[in-house]
């Protein structure tokens, strides 16, 4: 049962299963110590404090970002700026960025120097309040405008607490606070754009994640009719704990079987306690977070029936066509579309081709449910009003989560769900998953 993964820590493993359809290789570095992890996340950090942000301010028009936090209730974008080390922010931090012109200046009011990125422009000694230097870096600045994270509609760019807000405004005045803009664009910009080092380990962490899911997956795993689905739920979590890797969501084990009703995904049961039998269809969600970076992964396996070497061929139909609304949505992601319109597209695409979608695809990066462009919710397939409406860039990355729900003649033409979910990276012209993706039924046990 423990065999297969934890020689990761060393390396990623070789090679994938056949079931993963490798695309566009990347350098695989292996998986490495947490002190190696935290010095690698601060290497990123800065590149992308001296990349993203200062394009993110030009493009939309901002001289001043402010982010406000105090320990323990973090700003999501403030979160993401702090070193590797760093667990919280530390009593109240504001952090500044202003552009000067030629540069972008990065300034933290707050007791400590945030590493060596932001340094510290407030000492108590000489300005006791925190909130009179703030005032005053502001006013010695005099930006036209002053970006803050608040939003009506996208909860991660919506870091900035009532009482943060009340109190900067009355420290800054009444002037300076007509010059407080909120910028979506700014939080879901930064949170959404992957850098070339953080993609090249990202395939890195997909692949340990496709490996951990392919052996609870297996018989190394699980035994029909003794092995119970919560059973390989808590597997799961065994194996992150052991592999010093945290989940992100509790992972599900489900099962669909002849005779049964066809899979509702709003009646998901993630401990449900169904124990596994020969000629069940297995799904399993499961998430982790590897250095900041969140992966999302959906994959199906059948039990063989004794004597069976194959699952059946209505089976292996359902996850093509599964395959398929993954091709009709993947091929309409384009910069600058919105949301929306990638997920009517695709639906209208697959739908031609006779298939029956759902599609509920995110994006993924620092936050599992990501920042970016919402592509349907596996309730609502009309469009999402606001974030649906935002619009794909480039160097981003999504998980592409859907299902397609197939008649298996086998099962009596029963309709079957089969569900899928894999990451993958769009560069502004072309998409990639980013180390592949399940095109053939994971079979229980191996053949030889």
């Amino acid at each position: 049962m423990k065999k297969v993964v934890s020689s990761l820590l060393a390396a990623v493993v070789a090679s994938a299963s056949p079931a993963i359809a490798q695309q566009n290789e990347l350098p695989t570095p292996g998986m490495v110590s947490l002190q190696q992890r935290a010095k690698i996340q601060d290497q990123w950090l800065k590149e992308r404090l001296d990349t993203v942000v200062p394009a993110l301010m030009r493009e939309n028009g901002v001289e001043m970002w402010v982010l406000i936090a105090r320990e323990y209730n973090e700003d999501p974008v403030l979160e993401t700026m702090l070193p590797g080390t760093w667990m919280s922010a530390r009593r109240r931090m504001v952090l500044i960025f202003f552009d000067n012109g030629e540069t972008v200046e990065r300034l933290a009011v707050a007791r400590y120097p945030v590493g060596d990125v932001f340094p510290s422009a407030w000492d108590p000694d000489v300005q006791p309040d925190q909130w009179a230097r703030v005032e005053e870096i502001i006013r010695e600045r005099n930006p036209k405008n002053i970006a803050v994270n608040i939003s009506d509609h996208f909860p991660l760019a919506d870091g900035l607490s009532v009482s943060q807000d009340r109190q900067f405004r009355a420290a800054i005045g009444p002037e300076l606070s007509k010059r407080i803009v909120s910028h979506d664009a700014l939080a879901v910009g930064w949170l959404e754009t992957r850098i070339p080092a953080e993609m090249n380990t990202y395939q890195t962490i997909m692949r340990v994640a496709h490996s951990i899911v392919e052996e609870g997956l297996s018989e190394a795993v699980i035994t029909p009719g003794v092995t119970t689905t919560s059973q390989v739920v808590w597997w799961y979590r065994e194996r992150l704990a052991e592999l010093d890797v945290e989940p992100w969501c509790q992972p599900s084990v489900s099962v669909q079987r002849n005779a049964m009703e066809t899979f509702a995904i709003d009646s998901m049961v993630l401990e449900n306690g169904q124990t596994i039998m020969p000629g069940d269809l297995l799904h399993v969600d499961f998430c982790m977070d590897y250095m900041g970076l969140k992966t999302d992964t959906q994959q199906m396996a059948y039990v063989l029936k004794p004597g069976e070497t194959a699952a059946p061929k209505g089976l292996r139909k359902g996850l093509s066509d599964a395959n398929g609304v993954q091709d009709a949505l993947t091929s309409e992601f384009k910069t600058g579309v919105s949301g929306n319109n990638i997920l009517f597209a695709a639906r209208k695409k697959a739908i031609r081709r006779g298939l029956n979608p759902t599609i509920y695809t995110h994006p993924i990066g620092y936050h599992g449910h990501g920042a970016g462009p919402t592509i349907g919710s596996w309730e609502q397939q009309n469009g999402t009003p606001v974030r649906g409406d935002y619009k794909m860039r480039p160097d981003t990355a999504y998980s592409i989560e859907l299902n397609a729900i197939s008649k298996v003649p086998e099962w009596d033409n029963q309709e079957v769900r089969f569900m899928l979910e894999v990451d993958g990276y769009f560069d502004g012209e072309d998409f990639r998953y980013i180390d592949g993706r399940q095109t053939e039924l994971h079979l229980i046990p191996r053949l030889p």
